[in-house]
């Protein structure tokens, strides 16, 4: 049965992979992956770095060049993998739009930030310059940027961090898109700031219904603004599961051990840090098993014969419980599998 447009992803990713050529050979940066959010929900997507997150919010903008970019990307059912780019370009702050990570590289320092919010603004509308500057100072306001029609004479280099990072929320939501990615927003503020644009964000995704997929190291972020999240590692999926379920009850080995490296307030003040031991994984030379085994503790207590399995057989993702794991010795995958389908 067909689902209600309220149920059915605004965006659907499904099998997407990314691969980069280069002298050392080709590197599959985002290997199989599959995600989907809804109207009105965040899906919070982690992992170190070099897993894959930046890699994968460019491949559903249509950013990438010189990639190959396989698989699905259905924004509101309409396939954009493939799309030539004069048509992914109308998209694009109309429909989706993106937030990135470091905002003064992001903004033309030539140009005030009146004219850059304006002009993306007359683009997508073809609004005379009156109304796309009316358009920008309102969004500045929006945003909570004080006396926006002041500022909005500025340039980027004369706002903090924390004020430019507004500046780039209220240029990708000046043309009411309903889809917003967040490429680690708050990485280079401090946690007040971060705790402000963190609020903002919500507070707009709330107001506008949009649907954000939030890419980010910062375990803090997702648990603050995150409905569910995507757990991935060298590449692929680890773990998907709703925010609670997830924190509760990790059910891959690396979620636990990203969980188990944040700080508790129980901790002393000479308490060592709880690093995950070992390197990530090689993207030019892939491991033909789970590529977390060289680093996995339930790998290295497993049965000689269970740890081949894991060194040799790359775990798919299976429903377990609340959760979407890819691990062979997961307890949550191995009940699911003894007691069959649900």
């Amino acid at each position: 049965m067909a689902g209600t447009p309220e149920k059915l992803p605004l965006l659907s990713v499904e099998d997407l992979t990314v691969t980069f050529t280069t002298a050392r050979g080709p590197v599959r940066a985002v290997d199989s992956l599959s995600f989907a959010v809804r109207r009105g929900r965040t899906l919070g997507i982690v992992g170190e770095s070099g897993s894959g997150k930046s890699v994968t919010s460019l491949a559903v903008m249509g950013l990438h060049t010189g990639a190959r970019v396989t698989g699905s990307v259905r924004l509101d059912g309409r396939e954009l993998t493939g799309l030539p780019e004069r048509e992914l370009n109308r998209l694009r702050g109309r429909r989706m739009a993106m937030i990135f990570q470091d905002p003064l590289s992001a903004l033309h320092p030539y140009y005030t930030v009146g004219e850059q919010i304006a002009e993306h603004h007359r683009v997508h509308f073809g609004s005379g310059r009156r109304a796309a500057r009316k358009r920008a100072v309102g969004m500045l306001g929006e945003v909570g940027i004080p006396d926006p029609a002041r500022r909005a004479g500025e340039y980027p280099h004369q706002f903090s961090g924390g004020m430019r990072q507004r500046v780039m929320i209220a240029m990708a939501l000046a043309c009411e898109p309903e889809l917003l990615i967040a490429d680690e927003p708050t990485t280079a503020l401090d946690v007040t700031v971060q705790a402000q644009i963190l609020e903002l964000i919500a507070r707009l995704q709330e107001q506008r219904g949009l649907a954000v997929v939030m890419i980010t190291h910062d375990l803090g972020v997702v648990a603050r603004v995150a409905h569910e999240v995507l757990v991935m590692y060298g590449g692929r999926a680890a773990e998907q599961a709703p925010v609670d379920a997830l924190f509760a009850a990790p059910a891959h080995p690396y979620t636990r051990g990203l969980l188990d490296s944040l700080p508790r307030l129980d901790d002393g003040d000479d308490a060592p840090l709880r690093a995950i031991p070992g390197s990530p994984p090689s993207l030019l030379d892939p491991a033909p098993g789970c590529a977390f085994a060289p680093r996995c503790p339930r790998a290295a207590a497993a049965a000689p014969a269970e740890r081949a399995r894991c060194e040799g057989t790359r775990p798919e993702l299976r429903a377990a419980e609340e959760h979407l794991v890819a691990c062979h010795l997961s307890p949550h995958a191995a009940a699911h599998t003894r007691g069959g389908p649900r």
